[in-house]
């Protein structure tokens, strides 16, 4: 909001320079953007959060700089005050040759219009200089007046031709099926009916609270104008704002929500600037339909609140004070006040409302810096909780980098993802009103958002890239999963002046899935699985006790290279369900055990076996041979070539044997590996090296 600040001089004596009265109420919770020029011809840009629509406007700001500089501020005559709730009104009212009617109240509970005749021509210089600060275009001294009334009191308004509009009607009416309007820009747009439209007898001539029609519009031969001023309901202007693409200084106020108590008021200013400029006179009164007033809403505020939610006494005469300049009517009751919100203020519905308001201008420098007081212990973190840090812990010490992505993807880069392991019919999640093709839908994995954050990194010239993330994921068939993703390229490990430069593998991102499923006490199980997106053969289902945990693997070569990571660089990833890793957890039998007492010993064996034998069923069929002496079996080298049959390969693994009871014999652990042996035979046709 570019606000003049000779414009807000005439509504509070405020002699601070720009600089000054930026800080001001930059201090009171308004952003500065930026400041130009000086003196009075200076222009603050001010950031003004969604919840404070009424400070879209010079009126608006200009109570904020009455209440922190504790100085009266001069509304317009006609700007709305604390006025009591009117009477009900009809849905209809005719009046100086025009009808004015509601036929959607739920989209349009006021609706305000006045007939003047005009002389349509340019506006005076301090008029279009003012709304050329404020960056609005002039046009002509008719559209230039509700331009200004606008800007002034935050009220949007709009201007037909009279005599364009068929049996002299304004309607506020659900548009029709099918029907179309040209707006005022020259584009034709389709309405539907959810959309609520102002007409005459017959066609639309405005979409409500975003822009009027060209057939309609104020021109040159203009000789007889229908001031309109309505409040419509801000998330039916919300809406078609977006069916439509169609953003406007009227529908960025409407679909804030703007003060129900001042169509009429704003219609006033609008007819008194238009005589005060010449551009015209009024012909009569106002017509006014407003069939279920809404009044202000009054909520209780206590001294023991304040103090507790701010952490110091404020004085009532401080407290009074801000509710006077800010437009509240705060009423002595009991331990506190009984404050009346104005219409203008929709973002107050609570007493904690009501504390930040004094907050604001009693100065949140003053709020003490205290570290609140422990009164009972606190409750212990839900176990997913603790699990989520946990894994959170174990990536980040295994060097990734946690990374967080959009939800929203676009469909092309989101299709290769879909779980395979879904149903069969699981189809992606798409937005019923996406901001653009790149956030067209959810998505049903982590991976795209961290492939282009290895690709965003490797652009830069960062050749090591370890990211993860823990998000959540969609599909048509299972609804949101958490998961937990990583991806990885480049060297295995850091830059060493050994020379050993060896790039990330398969192994490396399996290293990590086992280290946390050691930190999580699961026994991780692996076996070979396809996935769309993952290199087939370089592909593994990560499971536990027969539950499927996720799936790890290289990612294909053409995907990686169309989201633009380098050509050559091979990207590892892999990917867990959380919830699912929550439940094996769960169940997960914990155990304390003592120190081991008495020494291990440790035995390597080598086999010859089939090449597609999996090294896990190896594994199992050692723990099954061996006794419970057995403390751990590892493989520590694969290999094929000079020596080993055509279609086998030569596994060597690493057993340690261990009692908690004594030292073993080397005969005990000998005639264990004899049993070993021979059971590799049986079972898989094992030959020893």
């Amino acid at each position: 909001m570019k606000i003049l600040v000779s414009w807000l001089r005439e509504f509070v004596d405020v002699s601070a320079p720009a600089p000054e009265l930026a800080s001001r109420l930059s201090a009171c919770g308004f952003e500065v953007a930026g400041i130009e020029g000086t003196g009075d011809h200076a222009v603050i840009d001010f950031e003004i959060t969604a919840n404070r629509p009424d400070c879209l406007s010079v009126v608006g700001l200009a109570r904020e700089a009455s209440t922190a500089y504790d100085l009266p501020l001069r509304r317009p005559a006609t700007a709305p005050g604390m006025e009591g709730t009117p009477p009900p009104g009809p849905s209809s009212v005719s009046g100086d040759g025009l009808t004015v009617t509601i036929e959607a109240p739920d989209l349009c509970p006021r609706y305000a219009a006045a007939v003047a005749d005009v002389r349509v021509g340019p506006s005076p210089e301090w008029l279009t200089a003012r709304l050329e600060a404020a960056g609005v275009r002039p046009i002509n001294n008719v559209v230039d007046v509700t331009n200004y009334v606008l800007l002034e009191v935050g009220h949007p308004m709009h201007a037909f031709d009279l005599e364009r509009l068929s049996g002299a009607e304004l309607r506020a009416r659900r548009a029709r099926e099918g029907e179309r309007l040209r707006t005022l820009e020259g584009v034709e747009r389709p309405l539907d009916g959810e959309m609520l439209a102002i007409a005459d007898a017959i066609t639309a001539q405005a979409v409500a609270g975003v822009m009027g029609g060209a057939a309609s519009e104020v021109w040159n031969g203009t000789r007889l104008v229908a001031f309109e001023s309505a409040y419509f309901k801000p998330a039916s202007v919300r809406r078609t704002s977006k069916r439509l693409g169609l953003k406007t200084e009227a529908s960025s106020r409407f679909e804030r929500g703007t003060d129900i108590a001042a169509p009429v008021a704003a219609l006033e200013r609008a007819l008194a600037l238009l005589e005060q400029i010449g551009a015209g006179r009024r012909r009569g009164g106002i017509l006014d339909c407003y069939p279920a007033p809404r009044g202000p809403v009054t909520v209780g505020l206590r001294r023991a609140r304040i103090a507790g939610l701010l952490g110091l006494v404020v004085d009532d005469a401080v407290v009074e004070r801000v509710f006077s300049r800010l437009g509240f009517v705060a009423a002595a009751a009991g331990e506190g006040w009984n404050v009346t919100v104005p219409t203008f203020r929709q973002d107050i519905s609570r007493e904690a409302d009501l504390v930040e308001e004094v907050a604001r201008h009693a100065g949140y420098d003053r709020i003490p810096a205290t570290f609140p007081a422990l009164r009972e212990m606190p409750a212990r973190p839900a176990p997913a909780i603790t699990r989520k840090a946990l894994v959170r812990h174990v990536l980040t010490a295994a060097g990734f980098s946690e990374a967080i992505s959009f939800t929203f993807i676009e469909s092309p880069a989101a299709e290769p993802f879909l779980a395979a392991d879904a149903a069969p019919h699981a189809e992606l999640v798409p937005l019923a009103y996406p901001l653009s093709e790149k956030f067209a839908v959810l998505r049903p994995s982590l991976l795209p958002g961290l492939l282009d954050g290895v690709a965003h990194n490797r652009r830069r010239e960062s050749r090591d890239v370890r990211l993860f993330e823990v998000g959540s994921c969609f599909d048509s068939s299972r609804g949101e999963q958490r998961r937990v993703a990583c991806a990885c390229t480049g060297s295995a490990a850091a830059e060493h002046w050994g020379g050993d430069d060896r790039p990330v593998d398969f192994f490396d991102v399996k290293g990590i899935v086992e280290r946390i499923g050691e930190a999580m006490r699961l026994p991780l199980a692996f076996e070979p699985a396809t996935r769309p997106y993952l290199v087939a053969g370089r592909t593994a289902r990560v499971s536990c006790n027969g539950q499927v945990l996720g799936v790890l693997g290289q990612l294909l070569p053409a995907l990686a290279e169309a989201r633009q990571v380098p050509a050559g660089d091979a990207v590892y990833v892999a990917e867990l369900d959380l919830d699912a890793l929550d439940q094996a957890a769960a169940t997960a039998d914990v155990q304390a055990q003592a120190l081991p007492r008495f020494p291990s010993i440790v035995r390597d064996i080598s086999v010859v076996v089939d090449e597609g034998l999996p090294s896990e069923r190896v594994r199992a069929t050692i723990r099954a041979a061996a006794p419970a002496t057995l403390a751990r079996v590892r493989e520590f080298d694969r290999y094929q070539g000079t020596g080993i049959p055509e279609g086998r390969y030569s596994l060597s693994l690493r057993l340690t044997f261990r009692s908690a009871e004594r030292t073993l014999t080397d005969a005990e652990v000998q005639a264990a590996m004899d049993a070993i042996v021979a059971a590799l035979v049986q079972e898989h046709g094992a030959v020893q090296r």
